[in-house]
């Protein structure tokens, strides 16, 4: 067995990838940008879930293919190499995902810090509770990404199993008291309001693309990558979608922004009392939980591959002999993000990491568009899902330019710094043409 090689008791099962993905997907996502799909799309927001959904089907098809293609740890960074010429566009993509895990990690910390106060009955008047909840999360999955792989594969199970029945349970139970006026005309905001609510929620699709990162760490790849992705993101789509018409049907828009993060747990009383919003606020606790999870596990080892082609310090490839588990990266990201999630706020956060990721995506999707002969790749699924992304990240630009510029100001100010990280710590940059035999 190569030295590499995790021992067979310890790869992840097709459950386990499946697991990873919904939790990946499935976290903050839902809560933290629900209000902002109503606000946009109205009463068409369950459609603008499943438009989101679409885009993220095509992107996952484009990572599927080249995950098989190219099995590494390293996913999209891989891919970006693979595809271009320049190893700096490679080593700028790296850094972006990076970066943008990191904010997506801040961003479910944050909301479970929300309801975890929430559930203590704070309600958001003591900022020290929140706090101390959002770091005590990322410390405790940092200790089980440190024990072990099956230790994390198993825990992400177990937490995205209960975190499935009880949205099931609310939308199911939800569905029979939802009331018409509230779902209808479906379109009151419009056509284009859907198009721009689908844009702006996109980042509740990130986390599929986590999968092909634990590709060296699972059971039987060439069956169980494009599984695990497809049906990770068609199980989000359908809880997605019954969660929002469920709280759409059972709040007015209005409500539903005013609310912002308690969305879900106040659409939860009208038909199951104060007990139903106890229920989602577990779920959110176990939604941000597994998210955190699934993330860390796949960023580390994005952070492991990029030292070992020297797009990052080679103290992020430092591994324990006994199971390979990249110990170092996992600490430097989980502290980087306890400093962001702590000094930074909500709407930073997710609009800088909506953005982030709307841009690996189409360069991702551009990427097996270039490869699509290596890859055998229909070149319409790849061409598809760039421009729908593309689009989609233009949109959300839009949106920030009309209502929040500080945000914008800020996710430029991150850019700028991401290129100039890559150009001083790569030692791969075009910049100097250092060679480093």
């Amino acid at each position: 067995m190569p030295a590499n090689t995790p021992p067979i008791d310890e790869k992840l099962n097709l459950n386990q990838v499946i697991a990873m993905g919904v939790g990946g997907m499935v976290g903050g996502g839902i809560f933290s940008v629900l209000g902002l799909a109503i606000a946009q799309g109205g009463h068409a927001a369950p459609i603008a879930f499943l438009l989101g959904g679409i885009i993220a089907l095509l992107t996952g098809l484009s990572y599927a293919s080249l995950g098989l293609r190219f099995q590494s740890d390293g996913g999209s960074f891989t891919f970006l190499e693979k595809a271009f010429k320049s190893q700096f566009i490679a080593g700028l993509g790296g850094w972006l995902l990076l970066i943008g895990y990191v904010g997506t990690m801040a961003l479910y910390a944050y909301t479970f810090g929300v309801y975890g106060s929430a559930m203590l009955g704070s309600n958001g008047e003591n900022p020290a509770m929140h706090h101390l909840l959002e770091s005590l999360v990322l410390l405790s999955f940092l200790g089980v990404n440190l024990y072990g792989v099956k230790a994390s594969g198993n825990s992400e199970l177990i937490i995205v199993t209960i975190k499935v029945l009880i949205l099931g349970l609310f939308a199911i139970i939800g569905l029979f008291y939802v009331q018409a006026d509230h779902l209808l005309p479906v379109f009151n905001k419009g056509q284009a309001g859907v198009l721009m609510a689908a844009a702006l929620i996109f980042v509740a699709y990130e986390g599929f693309e986590l999968i092909p990162n634990a590709v060296n760490e699972m059971e039987n790849p060439d069956r169980n990558l494009k599984k695990g992705i497809m049906i990770s993101i068609i199980i989000t789509i359908f809880i997605y979608v019954l969660v929002s018409i469920v709280a759409v049907g059972n709040l007015l828009p209005s409500e539903i922004i005013q609310y912002k993060e308690y969305a879900l747990a106040v659409a939860a009383k009208p038909f199951l009392g104060e007990a139903g919003f106890i229920l989602i606020g577990v779920a959110a606790l176990f939604s941000t939980s597994s998210a955190i999870n699934a993330t860390l596990f796949g960023t580390a080892r994005l952070g492991m591959v990029m030292a070992k082609e020297k797009a990052l310090p080679a103290v992020f490839s430092f591994k324990r002999k006994q199971n390979n588990i990249p110990w170092l990266s996992l600490i430097i990201i989980t502290f980087t993000t306890l400093v962001f999630v702590n000094l930074t706020n909500l709407d930073i956060i997710s609009s800088f990491a909506s953005s982030t990721f709307l841009l690996i995506f189409t360069s991702i999707n551009l990427s097996a568009f270039r490869l699509r002969k290596t890859i055998d790749l229909h070149p319409a699924i790849p061409l598809t899902g760039m421009l729908l992304s593309l689009v989609s990240w233009m949109g959300l630009m839009f949106y920030l330019w009309q209502s929040d510029k500080h945000s914008l100001i800020w996710i430029g100010i991150f850019y700028v710094g991401i290129v100039m990280a890559e150009a001083l710590f790569s030692q791969r940059r075009c910049i100097f043409k250092t060679q480093t035999n």
